[in-house]
């Protein structure tokens, strides 16, 4: 893993398309239990280097009832996005993923970690690309049919700030999903 990992911090296949370089962020252990399957890094995580070291991680944090230390525990918990580097800005927020990581590199990673227990994709580009036909026509639809993809995924939407509204719309997400992605989150660290 250890080896695999420096060989992901050396990558620039995507490099003539970012902005602001290539600097891949992302955490994996052998023995961790979790896998959170995000999106990219925004330019505060880009710049710091520290995955989900924004209001977004805040948010996700809150909604897994766990603390920085258990969650920057690579043992316990891998934080693997989509496009590793920081996309850069589009006209309505970041750029998507670079479509370049995922094939590249999900698949060598996973397989370097036999006792994950639960993987969770944040966002429309990691259930697309890890549930395929399976998703809904929504984010929302998706994320409403959570427990279709139980045991082996647990679908969310982004944690970002930006998406309070979403969650004001579709109280259910709090008073069923929330719940429910908290309990699994304990089993999965147990």
């Amino acid at each position: 893993m250890k080896q695999l990992l420096q060989e992901i911090s050396k990558c620039t296949v995507c490099e003539p398309h970012l902005e602001f370089g290539a600097r891949p962020v992302l955490t994996a252990h052998k023995k961790s239990k979790i896998v959170i399957v995000g999106q990219a890094p925004g330019l505060i995580v880009h710049k710091s280097g520290i995955p989900w070291g924004d209001k977004s991680g805040d948010n996700l944090r809150n909604w897994m009832q766990v603390d920085k230390e258990t969650f920057y525990d690579p043992e316990q918990i891998a934080l693997i996005p989509m496009g590793f580097c920081y996309p850069g800005k589009g006209r309505s927020g970041d750029l998507p993923p670079r479509k370049e990581c995922a094939p590249l590199w999900h698949e060598k990673l996973l397989t370097l970690m036999p006792e994950v227990k639960l993987t969770i994709l944040i966002g429309k580009y990691s259930q697309v690309h890890y549930l395929g036909n399976s998703v809904k026509v929504t984010l929302t639809e998706t994320v409403r049919c959570f427990d279709e993809y139980l045991p082996d995924y647990f679908v969310l939407p982004h944690p970002s700030p930006r998406n309070n509204i979403w969650q004001a719309k579709n109280e259910w997400f709090g008073k069923q999903v929330i719940p429910e992605f908290q309990r699994r989150i304990k089993e999965a660290l147990a």
